[in-house]
């Protein structure tokens, strides 16, 4: 492992960046416009942890807070965090049995809640909590003791009390912890079926943290829009912790971030990085470039030297100016970039790169500057990090992808059993995604090892490869790849939206996907043939990071 940057406190970083970039704009709410500067955000974090301290919260203490991201989310983060408590971020589409249970599992003694899930929870099933508070507002919802309510109204005489002058920048005091201690504990919403409460510790956060401000992802005075769920590890580290821990201003988009609503933001906020998820770039490829590409006079005209790259790099500065065009980078995770999308961007030199990462390294494992990215990887194991392949030849034979180092949590909230089966006594963990690794640490993941499927000759079969490309084809909104009596067999929910623009009536739909299997298995190798399509009447039941949940499929 090449240590080539310091891992600071994580507190620390934010002591410090408040003081730094006192005057600097911190948080902007897209909707109302209303601007939050960093020294007003320090002040609202001193006057939380005045009510912390009246109500007896210990360092240490679970907090949990469930609700949209919006400026108010990002201040009471702040506030736990840096009062020495754990925050347990909930993501907000979780159903009210599972945050229930999250509360409860996590014997959070406090609860911020929106009020729009708050509708939903009965307040005799939360076992520990002592107060709900609202996250839209300052209001006691629901409380144990009847001091709650005072406590929170005397809060801002009380910090007034406590400085009488105003409070500056000299003011800033955070708790002072070691990075060794539990900071976070992140819920996965994974696609098996159950909820593990992953343990970040300062270090886990710090390592990716500092690992942004190295490479400068974020930089002072730099802007960023947040839309991905802060709840979730990538949009917390890399839209919100890390600008934070630089200076920058960060606008938060607090709505669904629908294509119209999302290029109107992109063009007004302008961002420097855009952080996303591969939906998005997908979607712009396929309902927006492909019916262009694919016309017959384009389709002629890109086969023409000379003419193909000029029209390349009309699409590419589009598609820079649609991100808003002042961006160095697109950095695209959460889940594997389709192919044929990615081919294209790299094709016409559109400034994209692929990270990977999961919750349990908070998230980030590897990643690579767009102009050294390569094609097909996920970018090159994090310098505070090691990786290895559980296979003969790593470079060639797929295995399991192992890593170790600074970002690897600390292990399931009361789970050891889960822990044990991840976590090698060596500090190795399984990811339980498979792929190979070059010499330098470039990884390249082919899928899961949860989903990858035997075929009856024994080739592995990873069905995401064979999705990704059922996906690209006309009239696929989304599929998943099973196994079936033994037969490789396609799910797949179709594109009504499209069939109904060109007149398609239902009755042909049976004809037409079998066009489409035919096509597919001319591209997939003979053992990735698929024996049939399978129409399915409603969307896939997703995670809130929006991954299909396959277990719920998988027989």
């Amino acid at each position: 492992m090449n240590d080539t940057y310091p891992i600071l406190n994580f507190i620390k970083i934010y002591e410090r960046s408040f003081i730094e970039n006192w005057e600097l704009p911190a948080l902007t709410d897209y909707v109302s416009g209303k601007t939050t500067t960093y020294g007003e955000l320090a002040a609202d974090i001193a006057q939380s942890h005045i009510f912390f301290e009246s109500i007896g919260l210990k360092p240490g203490d679970k907090v949990a807070l469930c609700g949209k991201d919006s400026v108010t989310w990002v201040k009471i983060y702040m506030s736990v965090v840096t009062y020495g408590a754990v925050i347990v971020p909930i993501l907000a589409d979780f159903n009210p049995v599972d945050v229930t249970h999250i509360v409860n599992h996590s014997e959070a003694r406090l609860l911020f809640i929106s009020d729009a899930v708050w509708e939903h929870i009965l307040p005799e099933s939360l076992l520990n909590v002592k107060a709900v508070l609202s996250a839209d507002r300052v209001e006691v919802l629901y409380e144990n003791d009847s001091e709650f309510r005072r406590d929170a109204k005397l809060m801002r005489r009380r910090f007034r009390r406590r400085y009488p002058q105003g409070f500056t920048s000299h003011d800033v005091k955070f708790a002072d912890r070691s990075n060794s201690e539990l900071v976070e504990i992140n819920y996965t919403s994974g696609t098996t079926g159950f909820s593990k409460g992953v343990m970040l510790t300062g270090e886990n956060l710090a390592g990716n943290v500092c690992f942004g401000m190295q490479s400068e992802l974020h930089f002072r005075s730099s802007r960023a829009l947040a839309f991905l769920p802060l709840a979730h590890a990538y949009g917390c580290a890399f839209d919100m912790l890390t600008p934070l821990a630089v200076g920058s201003h960060i606008t938060l988009l607090g709505k669904t971030p629908s294509p119209r609503v999302l290029l109107k933001a992109l063009a007004d906020v302008k961002p420097n990085l855009v952080i996303c998820v591969p939906l998005i770039l997908e979607k712009i490829y396929k309902n927006q470039i492909l019916p262009m590409i694919s016309k017959g006079t384009m389709r002629w005209t890109l086969a023409v030297p000379l003419l193909d790259s000029f029209i390349y790099s009309k699409i590419r500065k589009k598609l820079i100016d649609a991100f808003g065009g002042c961006f160095e980078e697109v950095i695209v995770g959460g889940a594997p970039l389709n192919h044929e999308v990615e081919e294209f961007l790299h094709k016409i030199k559109f400034p994209f790169t692929v990270g990977y990462g999961m919750t349990e390294c908070g998230p980030l494992i590897s990643y690579t500057p767009w102009r050294e990215f390569r094609p097909g990887s996920s970018g090159r194991t994090l310098p505070t990090m090691e990786s290895m392949v559980m296979s003969d030849d790593p470079e060639n034979i797929p295995g399991e992808i192992c890593v170790r180092g600074s970002n690897v949590m600390q292990g399931y909230y009361k789970n050891q059993e889960a822990t044990e089966l991840v976590l090698s006594d060596k500090g190795w963990l399984k990811t339980g995604d498979i792929g190979t690794r070059s010499a330098d640490g470039t990884l390249y993941i082919r899928g899961r090892s949860k989903t990858m499927l035997l075929s009856a000759s024994g080739q592995n079969i990873y069905p995401e490869e064979i999705e990704a490309k059922l996906n690209n084809m006309p009239f696929v909104a989304e599929s998943l790849v099973v196994m079936r009596d033994g037969k490789l067999v396609g799910l797949v929910y179709p594109d009504y939206e499209q069939l109904d623009r060109l007149g398609i009536a239902g009755a042909q739909l049976p004809a037409t996907m079998d066009n489409i299997l035919k096509e597919l298995n001319k591209l997939v190798a003979p053992y990735e043939r698929l024996t049939r399509i399978i129409l399915m009447p409603n969307e896939f039941e997703k995670t809130p990071k929006r991954s299909i949940k396959r277990f719920l499929y998988s027989n």
